[in-house]
């Protein structure tokens, strides 16, 4: 590791206090260094010389370099952890040699767990591999997820990760919303209890040089949306609260602050028949200032979720700007607007000559953008990034998915497993005899040590199904990741399903990334077990009897589509004649 140890300048004595050194550089800053400061820029994991083939980014080096950017969001992955390392160090070696030598604070969405969802989520690669968060939410326990908090701490730490754009501690009331699955649930205590925890485990005790600073999103909630539909579109723009529950979503958030969290990012909606203007969060005034900083008293540094000034173009169709709202107005203006309203950081953008016009239109100060920059760089002074501008290959291909790691998230996928069904009391299903004969569908039969795998359901003794929850797929761009619409299994799908179960005795296996609506099925499949992100291997374990599952549901899932209509989408527990409720969950042991 390269520890810096020129100090000619006051700002890189480690021996002065973060705040001291923040206002010593920013005094020597021009105004382009400044800006540059205030913007967070994406970066495809890759060669840092070459643009991004996936979104439209300039290479990490003309982003840093020419564009003075040194906050990058990752996506992409390496083979190896000592990959990720080596290309974090080169990446810095290109931030020592601009102006300053201002480091680079390396960020990402969520790494460890199964959905793939560019922009929102990677699937594991090389870290240790865990179930989405709403497995911890079945789960309930507060010292796991700090404990999952300190194993992503020390795993993105080793290579340069040192801004998590997580926990995401929204509220799952509205069953159709695509983003449900990253949530810890619907119960507004669990989930501030949950969240808290995940803070301390990123950052520890306070925010210092072994710590990955924690970014809590959506503020003040992004789970009421209307109809279910996400606000990344304009047709999912509008956040209600036809049950006046708005409280409820603020709690997970005063939680987080009182946990020390360090970042925070407002959702794209707009409140719609609030007592607040109808633009997006991060435009709202009433919002981050009034709200987040003077009531709440909140003062670290707010980063607006991606993409609210500039229109571009996403996987070959037009993605316009997230400025709900305040469409009409120009960048600058909505620039104006961003930072009126108390941001800090620009997400997802590269407009720096937007926000420099801006400055010489008189739309925001320059002393405006050193309140800003000025929390930014004390944030980097205190994670070290100043002093330790290097990680240590060697030590991160030792770091990352140790064995104890592994198995812990192995073990965790397990648990959070939620037995819905098992047959009669009397002869339940699950688990699994040794020497049974099974019928595997969607899941590797070779997982199933001790039974006869069979290709013929007919000769099976039991079929083992696994299914994805329903959703309606859309048609283009960033859309097709999203898993939103209709829980309803098309009629295909479920004639499908009934016709396996009544062929043979069947397990089915559902992935509960929304809550399915699984009534057709409740009185035809021999067993229904929940799962929330976990490998072929860790559901046969359960289904064998090795492992045991431990989850209980940390939502409600619907009997049908009307009740989904029905549920208010900003209120906990409101759904009509749901088919599992809240907190269900067998046992094998009765």
């Amino acid at each position: 590791m390269t520890t810096r140890t020129d100090t000619r300048f006051p700002f890189q004595d480690a021996g002065l206090s973060p705040e001291q050194r923040a206002d010593d550089l920013l005094s020597r800053l021009p105004l382009e260094d400044k800006a540059g400061l205030l913007f967070v820029g994406i970066s495809v994991f890759g060669d840092p010389t070459q643009p991004s083939p996936m979104f439209p980014a300039p290479s990490l080096e003309s982003t840093v370099s020419k564009l003075r950017i040194n906050h990058i969001y990752v996506i992409g992955d390496a083979d190896s952890a000592r990959e990720f390392a080596q290309w974090h160090n080169t990446s810095q070696d290109i931030a020592a040699r601009t102006g300053f030598g201002i480091p680079i604070t390396f960020g990402t969405d969520p790494r460890h767990g199964f959905h793939f969802n560019p922009g929102a989520s990677a699937a594991a690669k090389v870290f240790s591999q865990w179930p989405e968060h709403l497995g911890f939410g079945a789960l309930r326990s507060e010292e796991l997820v700090e404990q999952y908090g300190d194993v992503i701490r020390r795993e993105y730490a080793a290579v340069g990760l040192r801004l998590a754009l997580h926990p995401q501690i929204d509220l799952a009331t509205e069953p159709r919303w695509a983003r449900l699955n990253a949530t810890f649930g619907e119960d507004p205590d669990l989930v501030a209890g949950l969240g808290a925890a995940y803070v301390r485990g990123l950052q520890g005790p306070a925010l210092g040089t072994s710590s990955v600073s924690a970014m809590a999103k959506h503020f003040p909630g992004g789970g009421p949306q209307k109809d279910g539909e996400d606000p990344h579109f304009a047709y999912g723009k509008e956040q209600v609260y036809p049950g006046g529950r708005w409280d409820d979503h603020l709690k997970p958030f005063v939680a987080a602050i009182e946990a020390g969290v360090s970042q925070m990012m407002p959702y794209y909606g707009m409140p719609v028949g609030t007592e607040y203007e109808e633009v997006g969060f991060a435009f709202n005034k009433a919002i981050i200032t009034d709200l987040l900083r003077t009531e709440l008293g909140f003062d670290g540094i707010v980063c607006t979720d991606f993409g609210l000034v500039s229109d571009v173009e996403m996987f070959g169709a037009p993605f316009p700007a997230r400025a709900w709202g305040v469409e009409h107005l120009t960048a600058q203006e909505r620039i104006q607007r961003l930072f009126d309203a108390g941001c800090d950081q620009l997400g997802g953008e590269f407009c720096v000559s937007e926000l420099l016009g801006a400055v010489r239109a008189g739309l925001v100060t320059e002393e405006r953008l050193d309140r800003s920059a000025r929390r930014v760089l004390i944030e980097k002074f205190t994670l070290g990034l100043f002093d330790e501008r290097h990680v240590d290959p060697d030590a991160a291909e030792l770091a990352v998915a140790t064995p104890e790691m592994v198995q812990a998230g192995i073990d965790t996928q397990r648990a959070s497993h939620t037995l819905l069904t098992n047959g009669p009391a009397d002869a339940p299903t699950l688990p699994l005899g040794a020497g049974v004969k099974v019928f595997a569908k969607n899941i590797d039969g070779s997982v199933f040590a001790g039974c006869e795998i069979v290709d013929d359901p007919a000769q099976a003794d039991v079929a083992v199904l696994r299914i994805a929850a329903a959703y309606e797929p859309r048609t283009q761009g960033f859309e097709l990741f999203m898993h939103a619409g209709s829980l309803d299994y098309t009629d295909a799908d479920r004639d499908e399903i009934l016709a396996l179960c009544a062929a043979v005795p069947t397990v089915i296996v559902v992935n509960l990334d929304r809550p399915a609506i699984l009534t057709p099925f409740v009185d035809h499949a021999a067993a229904i077990i929940a799962e929330y992100g976990a490998t072929d291997q860790s559901v046969a374990d359960v289904l064998l009897g090795t492992a045991e599952p431990k989850g209980r549901l940390p939502i409600d899932l619907p009997r049908s589509m009307a009740s989904v209509e029905a549920n208010k989408s900003d209120t906990p527990f409101d759904m009509p004649d749901a088919l599992f409720r809240f907190g269900h969950g067998l046992t094998y042991g009765g």
